[in-house]
């Protein structure tokens, strides 16, 4: 990384999204500044100026050059520093399994979880049922590996490991528990979690949980 890189992260903490790239980052060992966002309430001009399609975080801006939505981010940042810590595989079926996994966990692990503490009655149980389906289905795909990635971290794991400092505020929340289902799921967000790279880049889960309940208030849920 030459003395002209410049990287910026517009985020904002409890974001699962940034984290996905603060992850990243990490791993690859790249020195970079962190912009908080306002994000609920008052975005900055340089968000809407850097992502003025989505107007959302995380941006991810690289000498000036603004890469939006998390993971794309992540693949910038894999390819650009692709010396160290790689997080797609090389070969194109394994990549393409990887890509495959990481929109499976944005359109339905990432969807329904956002369920289970934004609803209530049987559209809670419904994201519940849901959830815990996907649950199964990474378990399965994961089998006997460590990580998704196999033997090192990649970047299923890096899409899909954010979603865990959420989960005490969802099982609190909509009554459940994931590891009394899925003991093995939580062997592999604990194995993650010992990594530096995500425990310096996921937020304390009590404070997450304070966090989901005044949102739920604000929509009325409480």
């Amino acid at each position: 990384m030459s003395m002209a890189d410049e990287v910026v992260l517009l985020n904002y903490w409890a974001s699962p999204y940034g984290m996905r790239v603060r992850i990243a980052l990490a791993e690859k060992g790249i020195q970079y500044e962190s912009r908080e966002e306002d994000y609920l309430t008052n975005k900055s001009s340089l968000l809407l100026q850097m992502n003025p399609v989505h107007k959302k975080i995380p941006v991810l801006i690289h000498n000036g050059k603004p890469v939006s939505e998390s993971l794309i981010a992540v693949q910038y940042i894999d390819q650009v520093w692709k010396d160290r810590a790689p997080l797609l595989p090389s070969d194109p079926y394994l990549r393409a399994q990887a890509m495959f996994w990481a929109d499976f966990v944005d359109k339905k692990v990432y969807e329904s979880a956002k369920r289970t503490w934004r609803t209530k009655g049987e559209e809670q149980e419904a994201a519940k049922r849901e959830f815990l389906e996907c649950i199964r289905l990474l378990e399965e795909e994961l089998g006997d590996k460590p990580y998704f990635g196999g033997e090192n971290l990649g970047f299923v794991d890096v899409a899909l490991i954010p979603t865990y400092s959420w989960f005490y505020a969802r099982e609190k929340i909509a009554n459940f528990s994931v590891e009394a289902k899925h003991p093995k799921f939580i062997a592999w967000a604990k194995r993650c979690m010992q990594k530096e790279s995500v425990s310096k880049s996921l937020p304390d889960q009590k404070r997450v949980y304070e966090f989901a309940l005044r949102l739920r208030s604000k929509l009325g849920l409480e």
